[in-house]
């Protein structure tokens, strides 16, 4: 999970963060789902790399 999240902030270009994105947030979902995170974590995680994303010029 860690590595995948590290990942996508580490890209710089806006259409291959936004190809990434999905797979990352099933992932994270996923891990809430079977309680391996809280499911406000997932969520905030979400958000914070959605928000990176559309910053991306």
């Amino acid at each position: 999970m860690r590595n995948a999240v590290r990942k996508l902030r580490a890209t710089t270009d806006k259409t291959e963060a936004a190809a990434l994105y999905p797979k990352v947030t099933k992932m994270l979902d996923k891990l809430a789902k079977t309680n391996v995170i809280h499911k406000n974590k997932a969520s905030n995680l979400k958000s914070k790399l959605a928000i990176y994303i559309n910053k991306l010029a």
